[in-house]
């Protein structure tokens, strides 16, 4: 069995005790349902963005950002808490585990975490627009963002001094993203001066790209783009395990 299995499957566990609470699943889809409604219900009929409505631009944007929340902040969170406050964190790095399993342990926990809450905003979606389709580079950009921003939860576990720091990270760089990546408009209105700083958020090109088709050489750039990301935060989370001390 791989070193990974054990980390990645104490976070199942701990995530399956958290399903069988019915609040839970409420407080995943609370947050997506209040925009789909506000947003696409008031604006999705008679609106349309390049020359779809807007129910339809909103509802991909929707399903990226969910994934960017639940898989950064498993991940961010459980890996704080192990850390400052737990003491398991400590526990792996003494263990014959090596520093890729850790990491590789945590982030297909947040993979599974932001994955499962995107699914129950596509149900949603499905009920809301019977023709709201899912197809392969839907899926394919979806798996890139949950791992994306579970390792970027890697690094941001591995850095903050407290839990209130993986707050003030999660306001000052997800939730802009959440807002201004091209979640809830086309990022052409955004006004020019802006536009260099919302192409260095990884959230613009999950946008772009879950929008897309992998056929379609944009499509296929962003998706590299975010491929790239992922790369970049793994390496960055790997050192940042294996640099580990006391």
């Amino acid at each position: 069995m791989s070193s990974w299995y054990p980390i990645f499957l104490r976070d199942m566990l701990l995530f399956k005790r958290r399903l069988l609470r019915l609040g839970y699943l409420f407080s995943a889809m609370v947050v997506p349902v209040i925009y789909l409604v506000t947003f696409g219900l008031g604006l999705g009929r008679g609106f349309y963005v390049g020359g779809v409505d807007y129910l339809g631009f909103l509802i991909p944007g929707l399903v990226a950002m969910s994934s960017m929340n639940n898989s950064y902040t498993w991940v961010a969170t459980s890996l704080n808490l192990n850390r400052l406050y737990f003491k398991t964190f400590q526990v792996f790095i003494q263990a014959p585990v090596s520093p890729f399993d850790i990491m590789l342990g945590n982030v297909l926990a947040g993979m599974v975490k932001g994955i499962f809450a995107s699914s129950l905003i596509v149900l949603v979606g499905l009920l809301i627009r019977s023709d709201f389709g899912i197809g392969f580079t839907f899926f394919v950009v979806l798996i890139l963002n949950s791992f994306m921003f579970s390792c970027l939860g890697v690094i941001t576990g591995m850095i903050t001094k407290s839990h209130e720091d993986t707050a003030t990270y999660s306001n000052f760089f997800i939730m802009p993203m959440a807002f201004f990546s091209g979640t809830f408009f086309p990022i052409e209105k955004i006004p020019m001066f802006l536009k260099p700083l919302i192409y260095l958020m990884p959230l613009t090109y999950t946008n772009l790209a879950i929008r897309g088709d992998l056929r379609e050489l944009k499509t296929m750039l962003n998706t590299g783009v975010i491929f790239l990301f992922s790369l970049i935060f793994f390496v960055i989370g790997l050192k940042l395990i294996a640099n580990y001390k006391e």
